[in-house]
């Protein structure tokens, strides 16, 4: 447990450590996970390691330089994928807006590097002096952007909109869509097919929820389910998922490389961490084997948690956590191919805990994030 009270679970705590070794500075870490600096140093003195090759050894000269030489590549790398993905028609315009939007992350010199523009060209249309009602629509355009940056590229219009307004700027659902067209921005949400299979005559459950997705306040009503992810090494993996009905808050999650209940049972475990009382909270699930077997429910009968039931046939009684695992498929899993296990559970990881209940707003509860409506209701 934190000083603030906050019980963190050993995964959560191995994945932080693995982003602080991937380069991520423990400031960063805390501004995007919410922990504290003292708290993330103690973690990474106690799950960082250091591995040394049984036939080959390097200097830390030597070791430095290379670690230098594999961040200027993936810099490198970085900025055309950038490129690649935003600047559609390759006019000059758009080169430009795209090199002054990175400039302070990349300097001018590599970006121009990379895409073979010239810098001559660059600051020449640096001194053009835009006229007043170009240069509000640059700056309505740079804010899009920004905002469209922060959501890594998931945001469309509508959403786009909605941030604006909460950053006082009143601005048509149109022009955005129009601003957005002009610079070449689009939504990457990206939906995949997904195939329903038959299932053997499952016995009915009580549905005690029975399709009221309504909550007064948090630790009132939770949803879970199991999605499937795929990897190149490791073939298919699982991930079990707890979201709290009233903040759309992800308050409990478990990834593995089998669907047992166990791992289900897991999810749940996370779910209670903060939680000094479930008693009561009513947790919905399938009628899948994980969620009927015995040990599921001797688990919620030690916690008090009363289990409702989606119907036969019914996969909408279920829709609230469908929803995300629909929404983590096509911002996330559907843009990507993991070469293994560990490669996709930091994805999960980095997007749950830092995009989905941090910083992605909800239309279903006015536009805020679940973190805001969870720590509002504490």
């Amino acid at each position: 447990m934190s000083k603030n009270g906050i019980r963190y679970s050993e995964e959560f705590k191995q994945q932080i450590t693995e982003l602080y070794q991937s380069g991520q500075s423990v400031l960063e870490l805390s501004r995007k996970y919410g922990v504290t600096t003292v708290t993330i140093y103690k973690w990474i003195k106690q799950f960082s390691l250091v591995q040394i090759s049984d036939n080959e050894e390097i200097t830390a000269k030597e070791y430095q330089a290379m670690k230098k030489r594999i961040a200027e590549l993936e810099m490198e790398n970085e900025i055309l994928k950038k490129g690649y993905r935003h600047i559609r028609k390759k006019t000059i315009d758009e080169i430009v807006g795209f090199i002054k939007k990175f400039k302070a992350k990349y300097t001018v010199k590599l970006i121009c590097k990379v895409l073979k523009f010239p810098r001559g060209t660059y600051y020449k249309a640096l001194f053009e002096i835009p006229s007043k009602r170009q240069k509000e629509a640059n700056k309505l355009k740079q804010e899009i952007r920004t905002i469209y940056f922060e959501s890594k590229y998931r945001y469309g219009a509508p959403k786009i909109q909605k941030a604006l307004e909460s950053r006082g700027k009143h601005i048509s659902l149109k022009r955005v869509q129009r601003y957005m067209s002009s610079m070449g921005l689009y939504s990457i949400v990206v939906k995949k097919f997904r195939p329903y299979y038959s299932k053997p005559s499952l016995e009915e459950k009580a549905n005690i929820i029975n399709r009221d997705f309504n909550a007064s306040n948090i630790n009132e009503k939770w949803y879970t389910d199991i999605t499937y992810i795929y990897t190149i090494k490791d073939g298919w993996t699982y991930l079990a998922s707890v979201m709290d009905l009233y903040s759309k808050k992800i308050i409990g999650y478990a990834y593995g490389t089998s669907m047992t209940t166990e791992l289900a049972i897991k999810a749940v475990e996370n779910a209670c961490l903060n939680v000094k009382d479930a008693k009561g909270i009513i947790l919905h699930s399938d009628l899948g084997t994980q969620y009927t077997s015995l040990k599921f429910e001797d688990y919620l009968s030690s916690k008090g948690i009363v289990h409702s039931f989606s119907r036969k046939g019914n996969p909408y009684d279920n829709a609230c956590i469908e929803s995300f695992h629909s929404v983590l498929k096509k911002e996330e899993i559907n843009h990507h191919k993991y070469y293994d296990f560990n490669e996709a559970r930091r994805a999960v990881f980095e997007y749950i805990e830092s995009w989905y209940n941090r910083r992605r707003i909800h239309s279903a509860i006015n536009y805020k994030t679940p973190q805001e409506v969870y720590e509002t209701a504490l």
